[in-house]
């Protein structure tokens, strides 16, 4: 199979570039200024990269195009931009999961975090197989399954948006200090955001099996299932906030739930 432009193996593979480019010089950046927690903003902003070079490079129905990009877009730069403005607020102050790596990394931390970069520049474009087939696909018709999609999508992006901002809200409120936020969706859950950030990947999932291949789409809500509850996301928060008010926070993990949101327990 030749890699012509419009092929999804030469728009994943100028994506992969692309992004790796992005992560090496954010890694610069990140090594100057000494705080790691830029690679969360970038990491997010890096779907929409993706998302233009697909829109533009790939062969499939317009309309369709248009949906599932679109979805990306909003999805991904609001996420990066809520990140963006998390982070850009103490630049000079990293984040204390990254503060905990670079203590465990000693000497070694530089080149542990490129590796560590490069690795999200390459999750990047595997979560974004569903983009690939969907945008790929040269039906002249939006099935059913795709609006279902774009449903769930829809859920799960106003969810994750009402988390953050309820999150937000608590720990602006100085009279919060200390104390562990518990109102709300993080009422349910431990990590809401997590959740819906997660659905949003089983809406992109169900968009995808309308088209040829779209099985395949599977992987980007495993993975990324994998990423929050294992690596990068609910094991790494979870520590932090036992560093930081550990006898709140083990009474929270007793009654709610880490991940999928539930009735608190007895």
């Amino acid at each position: 199979m030749s890699l012509q432009t419009g092929n999804p193996l030469f728009i994943a593979l100028l994506s992969l570039i692309t992004c790796c480019f992005i992560m090496t010089m954010v890694w610069l950046w990140a090594k100057k200024i000494k705080n790691a927690g830029v690679v969360d903003v970038f990491w997010a902003l890096n779907f929409p990269v993706i998302t233009l070079i697909t829109f533009f490079l790939s062969d499939g129905f317009d309309p369709r195009k248009i949906l599932i990009c679109s979805m990306f877009l909003l999805a991904e730069l609001r996420l990066g931009i809520h990140l963006w403005q998390r982070v850009i607020g103490h630049l000079d102050e990293e984040e204390g999961r990254y503060q905990q790596l670079r203590k465990e990394w000693g000497n070694k931390a530089d080149r542990n975090f490129f590796v560590f970069f490069q690795f999200q520049a390459i999750s990047n474009v595997i979560l974004a197989i569903p983009l690939l087939i969907v945008t790929a696909n040269l039906s002249p018709e939006i099935s059913i399954l795709e609006f279902i999609g774009a449903a769930v999508w829809a859920v799960a992006f106003f969810g994750e948006m009402m988390a953050d901002r309820q999150l937000a809200a608590f720990k602006k409120d100085p009279n919060n200090k200390g104390k562990v936020c518990d109102t709300g969706l993080w009422y349910y859950s431990r990590h809401p955001n997590y959740f819906f950030e997660w659905l949003t990947w089983i809406g992109y999932f169900i968009f995808a099996l309308a088209s040829p291949w779209g099985i395949l789409a599977v992987i980007s809500p495993a993975v990324m299932l994998y990423l929050l509850t294992r690596v990068t996301g609910v094991p790494n928060n979870e520590e932090q906030n036992l560093r930081s008010k550990p006898l709140a926070y083990k009474k929270y993990q007793e009654t709610t739930s880490a991940f999928f949101p539930w009735p608190k327990k007895k």
